[in-house]
């Protein structure tokens, strides 16, 4: 990692990063290792079939410069990789070239603007969390602390109390992008507007490279603490109705997830339970802020009751990637939900109460009271979001998980107005995740940086 220092580093010019092409170490499809490097890092072991042209892996800005070059100068287009749980493997393309920016490594904070700069491929939270924790600093990055930086943003970044703090997105204050033409420049709201825009929610449909985000910072909570109640599945509809009809009320500093998942140490089977996580300055504003949730109905009746036990960031990661193993083949999906309980709910109780194996779990998420998006991509979102997460290990079983998945979805259909890209494959599933107006004006963004569509876009 780089020492801090205070001022931003000035962009070098086009020409000094020009790059030699033939410097660019590129495994083709007849190289040895190209197997290797062609699902290198990627989190869902679910494979595509899908043969990019070649992989290449720039250790600089220079180096991604040349491989967009080299890209369009060989007729490939270009696909990039930056290290997140990406359950459709958006950067596995037939016959494009592959930027795969894990061998980018920066970090770097500026203690003068609280700003701190993040390559793509930096672990939200096994890395970026820790070091700014050592500064008393926070980022409101992924739970799961093992997924890169990247493809979280440019998706829209459904971060750390999300409902309170915003979309980690609304925190990137600039970033550096290699352009189509193969010219390194930096985007932000007063240079280059229409990639800073476009960069804040376009997720892989982004016309670009980034090679640095630009992130504002805020102090690390003095306290954290939280309250968990588990429930037989039995309990769904009357707890899931109270919450569906209260959260918009709780205090924006707690995080409110209701999930269902199979804990041995609760129950032999799925249990539900409602969490919240409040990140606060103190035991009493966090005692405040968790006491609607002693007023749910069913409590009397709950396996486990924690009430504003005190917490730490590291004990919730942890639990974040016992929820998320390595080395499993995932289906996931999500919808973004609107309508009273007595709609929303009966249509969640396949997702919430059927789960197809011991390790998948669906999530209950809220964003409410909504508020109003700043301009950028990133523009659909509802009050309640819900995403299903279905990870296994034998291949034979692909069918029948996948099936579950379809029919969980197509009984949220009616109450679904829209998708998180973060969460999606837009190939089994295709739905609005940009509002009509979003969607036009990226059209422009494309016609005016990339005409000839060297980035690959959305799988679908």
């Amino acid at each position: 990692m780089n020492t801090p220092r205070s001022s931003s580093p000035p962009l070098r010019s086009p020409e000094q990063l020009r790059g030699d092409p033939d410097g660019l170490v590129l495994v083709t499809r007849d190289d040895p290792g190209f197997e290797e490097a062609r699902v290198d890092r990627i989190f869902n072991r679910r494979l595509p079939g899908r043969q990019p042209a070649a992989v290449v892996r720039p250790e600089t800005e220079a180096e991604v410069v040349a491989a967009v070059r080299l890209a369009r100068e060989r007729g490939w287009q270009v696909a990039v990789r930056s290290g997140g749980h990406s359950w459709a493997q958006w950067s596995v393309r037939d016959d494009a070239l592959v930027i795969d920016l894990g061998g980018l490594h920066e970090l770097e904070y500026d203690q003068e603007t609280g700003i701190v700069r993040a390559s793509p491929s930096t672990p939200g939270g096994a890395e970026l969390a820790p070091y700014l924790a050592e500064r008393g600093r926070m980022f409101v990055g992924g739970h799961c602390p093992t997924v890169g930086i990247g493809g979280f943003l440019l998706q829209g970044g459904q971060g750390w109390n999300a409902r309170g703090w915003g979309w980690a997105v609304e925190h990137v204050v600039a970033v550096d992008v290699v352009t189509a033409a193969g010219e390194l420049v930096r985007a932000d709201a007063t240079q280059h507007a229409d990639l800073f825009w476009a960069a804040r929610g376009a997720g892989p449909g982004f016309p670009g490279v980034v090679t640095r985000f630009h992130l504002r910072t805020r102090p690390l909570p003095r306290h954290f603490a939280h309250t968990v109640q588990a429930f037989d599945l039995a309990d769904f509809d009357e707890v899931m109705t109270w919450l569906h009809d209260t959260h918009h009320t709780v205090a924006d500093t707690v995080e409110i997830v209701a999930l269902t998942k199979t804990d041995p140490r609760l129950a032999p089977g799925p249990v539900l339970l409602v969490t919240a996580l409040t990140m606060v300055d103190d035991e009493q504003e966090a005692d405040q802020a968790l006491a609607p949730f002693r007023k749910n109905p069913a409590l009397d009746r709950a396996i486990l009751v924690l009430d504003n036990e005190p917490t730490t960031p590291e004990a919730e990661r942890a639990r974040q990637l016992e929820d998320n193993p390595e080395g499993h083949r995932w289906a996931v999906d999500n919808a973004w939900l609107s309508g009273p309980a007595s709609e929303v709910v009966p249509a969640m109780r396949r997702a919430y109460t059927t789960l197809p194996n011991e390790k998948a779990f669906t999530i209950w998420f809220s964003m409410a009271p909504l508020r109003e998006l700043p301009d950028m991509a990133f523009s659909v979102q509802s009050e309640v979001y819900l995403a299903a997460y279905v990870p296994w290990e034998d291949a034979a079983e692909d069918e029948r998980h996948l099936t579950w998945l379809a029919g969980a979805m197509a009984d949220l259909a009616p109450v679904t107005v829209g998708q998180y890209l973060g969460d999606s494959d837009l190939r089994r599933r295709p739905h609005r995740f940009l509002s009509e107006e979003a969607w036009g004006r990226l059209q422009q963004v494309y016609a005016d940086r990339d005409p000839d569509r060297l980035f690959v876009g959305y799988l679908a």
